[in-house]
């Protein structure tokens, strides 16, 4: 579904990305993990088309979409939910949810989708003249992957889905996500927390300063080899020498 080869980004002198290469198999939740800073957002923009790669190339079934304009890569099926959710606080939430069916001219699938979307998310269903900046964080996030899936994407990245919920409602996205995964849905996942990203995920690669550090199935890691590539530092020989290693 999705391949990543040789991928750098660049902003002016910084170098936030240092050769990542990576895929994401149809019907898989893979998850990128890495601490602040490790190039998962600019990994993410770049695969978008938001931020063009300076070097590597990003191919979505096949194709290559490098220099691409992001709109032409949604219409291929990519949808992207960003990090801080971006909900239109003005809006209603029925508005901010129909906001994800502009490009779409198929207006009676659109409004079985809306259904769709409204039994997917119950508590969509009785706030729907209600503001988007009225709901809570939880439901702002279940709002913004619901518009989101009115695109009829192929592929979804989320970037930190997680971030700034309670664990309950974490819980709650990550359970909706594995069900749009087991619905046929490709999901590729940005995360900070290794444990979730384990417990959720397919596949997992490790980003820190820009390069993979580890990758692998979610099924066959122990914590213990991902903590290590995720902070950079051996514990075994932090242990023999009494000290930790960064």
């Amino acid at each position: 579904m999705l391949e990543v080869e040789d991928l750098h980004v660049r902003y002016r002198r910084l170098r936030a990305v240092r050769g990542v290469s990576l895929t994401v198999g149809e019907g898989e939740i893979v998850c990128l993990v890495g601490p602040n800073g490790a190039g998962k957002s600019s990994t993410l923009r770049s695969i978008s088309g938001l931020h063009p790669p300076s070097q590597g190339d990003v191919r979505l079934a096949g194709r290559s979409v490098v220099g691409m304009a992001p709109e032409s890569i949604a219409r291929m099926g990519l949808s992207m939910v960003p990090e801080g959710r971006h909900v239109f606080t003005q809006l209603t939430v029925e508005e901010n949810i129909l906001l994800g069916s502009q490009m779409r001219r198929d207006r009676k699938q659109v409004r079985a989708d809306f259904e769709r979307m409204l039994e997917s998310f119950p508590f969509l269903r009785g706030r729907l003249s209600t503001p988007g900046g009225k709901l809570s964080g939880g439901e702002q996030q279940q709002l913004v992957i619901a518009r989101a899936l009115m695109t009829s994407p192929r592929l979804i990245l989320l970037d930190e889905p997680s971030l700034g919920l309670a664990p309950m409602v974490v819980d709650t996205v990550y359970e909706i996500l594995k069900g749009l995964r087991d619905e046929g849905i490709t999901l590729l996942v940005v995360e900070q927390s290794t444990h979730r990203a384990l417990e959720n995920g397919d596949r997992i690669y490790i980003i820190r300063s820009g390069q993979i550090e580890l990758e692998g199935d979610c099924s066959e890691l122990t914590d213990e080899r991902v903590e290590q590539a995720y902070f950079g530092f051996d514990q075994a020989a932090a242990e023999t020498d009494g000290r930790t290693r960064f």
